[in-house]
C-alpha cells in the first residue's frame, strides 16, 4: 500500500501537487492522466526518491522493489539480450560473483553463487529475456547484437525490456508505448495484466490505458482524484460530475440573487430586520460550488487541396526493398504489389513489425524505388509525409516562424504568424528555439509545416508519438474531415479506428485488403502465433528428442549434482592438503640432497633419500592431473 498525506510537490516556484491525500491498494494498476505539466512525471519522481516533499508524508512499504524505464541508454558493447538481463540486478551480482570465484579459483564461493543463481531462477533468465526482446519486436538474430548498434527508438524499447525483466512489487512506466508499433503494443497489454504487483502508468493511448488498468488517477488544478475504472469510465464519470457541479453552481447562483435581494429590500426595515439578518447568515454559509471552467479544445485543420486528382498513385507488380551497397545484392521485404489509391481512401496499415509498413509508405513517397514494377504517380500529386525521423530533422537553433519562413519566403510575416497561431504557436511562442521544444510540440510543428503546403494525400508512419490526448483528439478531428487521401501507420488504435475507412495488411511479403477491424486483427495476431508455436512443436516432433524432465525430476537431478558438487569439492581440497605436503617435504629432501655433506655419509641412505624424492615427485604429478580433472568438471 502506498500512502500520500497531505502531500505537496513544487517544481521551481510552480505548485504542482497540493494538499493530497491518497491511498494506492496493492495489485492496482493504475492509469495518471491529467494535461501536460500537471504533475505526472514528477508524482513519478516523488515515488522514486528523486524529488523531495515540499509538505505532507508518501509513505512507501519498506524494502519494496521498485522497477522503471530508464530515461537514457548507455552506448554499450555488451549484447541486448545481456543489457535485458542486467535488469535483475541481484541475478546480475550473482552471475558476476560466479565469473569471479571462477577467476580465482575458489570454489566454496562458485558452490555459494551457484547456489543463489538457482533461487533466482537464474538459468531460464536467458529464456525470459528472449521473450521479452521478441515480444517487443526484436527479430531472434538481433538479440546477440551490441546495444550501441540500436538506433535511439530501439534502445528505449531496451529500456522497457529491461525495467520488465526486474522483478518488482512496483512497476513504474511514463509513456511506455512511444516508439512501439501496434503488435507490441498489443503483447505489452497482455503482459501488464498478468503483472502481480502494482503498476503506474503515464499514456496518452487511451485504447492501450483501457486495456491495462483498473482505476484511474487524474491530476487536476494541483489535486489529484482517483477514480475505479478504466479511462472510458474515467470520462464518463468526470463528465457527469461537471454536470453536476454545474447544476449545483448554477442553482446556489439562483438562491444567493434570491437571498441578496431580500436583503437589500428590507435591511433598513425594523420590522424586517431579524429576517434579513437570518438571509446574510444563510448567504455566508452557501459552499461557493465554482462553475465548469469550459477548457477550449485544442482543433486545427488541413487546409482543403487546390487539386484532388482522382487516381493518386499507381502501384504495379512492385517489388519493394532497399538497394544493396557496394554490389551487395538488394533485399527485398515486399514483392508483386499491385493496388491504386483514389481521391478519398482513407487506408490504415497493419501488419507485423519489420513487415514492410514503413517500406511500402516510403515507396509510396518516392523515397525507395521499386527493385521491379512501376509507380506511377498524377502530376497533380502533392504528398505530406510524416516519417518517424521527421521530428529529429527540424533545424536546431531555429524557430517555427524560421522554419515555416524557409517554406514559404515571400509571404508577409503577419500571415505565418497567423498559421502557427492556429497550430498554438501563438505570440512569442512562434520565435522561441525549438531546441527547448518538447517532444509533442516538435510534432506538432512538423504537422503544421506539411499542414502549410495543401497536400491532397497524406502519408503519416507513426505521427502520434509523444503527443498528449488532447492533441491526439485533435489530430483524430482534423484527418477525419481532410478532403483529401491518407495512408496511416499508427500504433494508436483510437486514431485508426476514427479516421481509416479500411485496412490493409502488410505480412509475409504481401500487401492485401484486411475485412476485418482492429479486434479482427488482434484475434488474427494471436492465431498467428498459436500457429507459429503449433508449426515449431510439430517440427520439434518429428526429431528424435529427448524427454523433457518433469519438474521433480529436475530437482531431483539438481540435488544430485549439488551433492556431486560437494563431494568433489571436499576431493579437491584434500588434494590441494596434499600437494602442499608433499611440495614441503619434496623441499626438505631436495636442501639434503643439495648439501654436499650427505654424500660422505652411506650410500644406502644417499640412496633412500633419491628413491623417495621419486616418490614424492610421482604421487604429486598425479594428485596435479586428478585436481586439474575435477576443476574442470566443477566449472562445467
Amino acid at each position: 500500500m502506498i500512502s500520500f498525506r497531505r502531500f505537496a510537490l513544487r517544481r521551481g516556484s510552480r505548485l504542482l501537487l497540493s494538499d493530497i491525500d491518497l491511498v494506492i491498494q496493492t495489485g492496482w494498476r493504475l492509469g495518471v492522466v491529467g494535461r501536460n505539466g500537471c504533475g505526472k512525471s514528477s508524482l513519478f519522481a516523488a515515488l522514486q526518491g528523486q524529488v523531495e516533499a515540499d509538505a505532507g508524508d508518501l509513505d512507501l512499504p519498506a524494502k519494496l522493489r521498485m522497477a522503471s524505464v530508464a530515461q537514457e541508454t548507455p552506448s554499450l558493447p555488451d549484447p541486448a539480450i545481456e543489457y535485458v538481463m542486467g535488469g535483475d540486478e541481484e541475478l546480475a551480482k550473482a552471475l558476476r560473483d560466479e565469473l569471479d570465484a571462477q577467476a580465482r579459483g575458489d570454489t566454496e564461493a562458485m558452490a555459494r553463487a551457484h547456489h543463489r543463481i538457482e533461487e533466482l531462477h537464474g538459468y531460464d533468465a536467458r529464456a525470459r529475456a528472449g521473450r521479452l526482446l521478441h515480444g517487443l519486436g526484436f527479430a531472434a538474430e538481433t538479440h546477440e547484437t551490441p546495444v550501441k548498434e540500436f538506433s535511439g527508438g530501439w534502445r528505449v524499447r531496451l529500456n522497457l525490456a529491461r525495467a520488465l525483466m526486474a522483478p518488482s512489487e512496483l512497476l513504474l512506466l511514463d509513456e511506455p508505448t512511444n516508439h512501439l508499433d501496434l503488435d507490441a503494443v498489443l503483447w505489452l497489454e497482455e503482459w501488464l495484466r498478468r503483472y502481480q504487483g502494482t503498476l503506474l502508468v503515464i499514456s496518452h493511448d487511451r485504447e492501450f490505458l483501457d486495456g491495462v488498468i483498473t482505476h484511474t488517477l487524474h491530476l487536476n488544478d494541483g489535486g489529484a482524484k482517483l477514480y475505479t475504472g478504466n479511462y472510458s469510465a474515467f470520462e464518463r464519470l468526470r463528465a457527469e460530475q461537471l454536470r453536476q457541479q454545474q447544476i449545483a453552481h448554477e442553482r446556489e447562483q439562483a438562491e444567493r440573487a434570491h437571498l441578496q435581494s431580500f436583503v437589500d429590500r428590507f435591511k433598513a426595515k425594523a420590522s424586517k430586520a431579524k429576517q434579513a439578518q437570518s438571509r446574510v447568515k444563510r448567504l455566508e454559509k452557501l459552499a461557493g460550488t465554482e462553475a465548469v471552467r469550459a477548457e477550449r479544445p485544442f482543433r486545427f485543420q488541413f487546409a482543403v487541396p487546390d487539386r484532388l486528382p482522382d487516381s493518386m498513385v499507381q502501384i504495379e507488380d512492385v517489388d519493394a526493398g532497399y538497394p544493396g551497397e557496394n554490389g551487395a545484392a538488394p533485399t527485398t521485404i515486399l514483392r508483386n504489389v499491385r493496388f491504386r489509391l483514389e481521391a478519398g481512401e482513407r487506408i490504415g496499415l497493419l501488419g507485423p513489425n519489420g513487415a514492410g509498413k514503413s517500406t511500402l509508405v516510403k515507396t509510396l513517397v518516392g523515397e525507395l524505388q521499386p527493385l521491379a514494377g512501376e509507380r506511377k504517380s498524377h502530376k497533380d500529386l502533392k504528398i505530406g509525409y510524416f516519417a518517424q525521423h521527421t521530428v529529429e530533422s527540424l533545424r536546431e537553433g531555429a524557430s517555427p516562424f524560421d522554419h515555416l519562413q524557409d517554406k514559404a519566403p515571400g509571404v508577409a510575416a503577419q500571415s505565418l504568424r497567423d498559421f502557427l497561431g492556429s497550430w498554438n504557436f501563438a505570440g512569442d511562442r512562434a520565435f522561441e528555439s525549438v531546441d527547448g521544444f518538447s517532444g509533442g510540440e516538435r510534432a506538432r510543428l512538423a504537422l503544421a509545416l506539411i499542414a502549410w503546403d495543401k497536400p491532397n494525400l497524406l502519408l503519416l508512419d507513426e505521427p502520434t508519438n509523444h503527443l498528449d490526448l488532447d492533441m491526439r483528439e485533435a489530430l483524430a478531428y482534423a484527418l477525419a474531415e481532410f478532403d483529401g487521401a491518407l495512408v496511416l501507420v499508427s500504433h494508436d488504435r483510437h486514431l485508426l479506428g476514427m479516421v481509416s475507412d479500411s485496412f490493409w495488411r502488410v505480412a509475409d511479403g504481401s500487401v492485401e485488403a484486411f475485412d476485418g477491424d482492429l479486434d479482427d486483427y488482434a484475434r488474427w495476431l494471436r492465431s498467428r502465433g498459436s500457429e507459429a508455436k503449433k508449426a515449431r512443436n510439430k517440427e520439434k516432433e518429428a526429431k528424435p528428442v529427448e524427454r523433457v524432465e518433469t519438474p521433480d525430476e529436475r530437482r531431483r537431478r539438481v540435488a544430485a549434482e549439488r551433492d556431486n558438487d560437494k563431494a568433489t569439492r571436499q576431493r579437491v581440497k584434500k588434494i590441494e592438503t596434499r600437494i602442499a605436503t608433499l611440495e614441503g617435504e619434496l623441499a626438505t629432501l631436495e636442501t639434503k640432497l643439495a648439501d654436499p655433506a650427505t654424500y660422505n655419509g652411506p650410500t644406502a641412505e644417499m640412496m633412500r633419500l633419491g628413491q623417495r624424492q621419486a616418490e614424492l615427485r610421482g604421487e604429486k604429478e598425479t594428485l596435479e592431473v586428478e585436481w586439474l580433472q575435477l576443476y574442470e568438471q566443477l566449472e562445467a
